[in-house]
């Protein structure tokens, strides 16, 4: 049975790394995963007011609508000052609310950074990896994935140009699709 994956890329870039290697993931997934970027650049910041008074942007409706039917969720972050992009982090914010009605709950997670940077994210990868926690998202252990020197990793038409990392990509996405299966079974 195919599995639903929503997938969030932390960065905004017209030519971001982040979205480059979401694009790369989707294309090595087995068929038994069908995945769907959803955008969260458009998401007015989170105010708990307005979900109060029964008035959400439409914005956070739509988007809340597109992660709840989600079997799965991958996560592709940059790392800004050591932590979650603000959009990232707005997004999961507006996700998880109203109180109880978390669209989080229970899905299958995974993170990948990827950053220019050598140490490939892992401040940010790790603060996701927190934040999964109390939003009860049980998120694959491993492999890890941190990809750095993202500047040197692809080609003009933002595929992989490295043997070894593609290799990599390649058993980060089967695993996954493994870890989806036993947490929707």
């Amino acid at each position: 049975m195919t599995k639903k994956i929503g997938v969030l890329v932390g960065s905004l870039r017209k030519e971001s790394f982040n979205r480059k290697m979401a694009k790369v993931l989707i294309s090595l997934a087995p068929k038994s995963l069908d995945f769907e970027i959803i955008e969260i650049g458009n998401l007015p910041l989170y105010n708990q007011d307005l979900d109060d008074e029964k008035r959400p942007p439409a914005e956070w409706t739509q988007f809340r609508s597109l992660v709840k039917p989600c079997d799965g969720l991958l996560f592709v972050t940059p790392e800004y000052n050591r932590s979650v992009p603000g959009v990232l982090k707005n997004a999961i914010d507006v996700g998880s609310r109203p109180y109880g009605q978390s669209v989080w709950d229970g899905k299958a997670g995974a993170v990948i950074s990827v950053s220019p940077g050598v140490i490939g994210g892992f401040g940010a990868n790790h603060h996701l990896r927190q934040s999964f926690v109390f939003l009860n998202v049980p998120c694959m252990q491993a492999p890890e994935a941190y990809i750095g020197k993202a500047g040197e990793l692809f080609d003009a038409k933002g595929d992989i140009t490295n043997p070894d990392t593609r290799k990599f990509l390649q058993s980060f996405i089967d695993s996954f699709a493994k870890w989806v299966d036993k947490i929707c079974s």
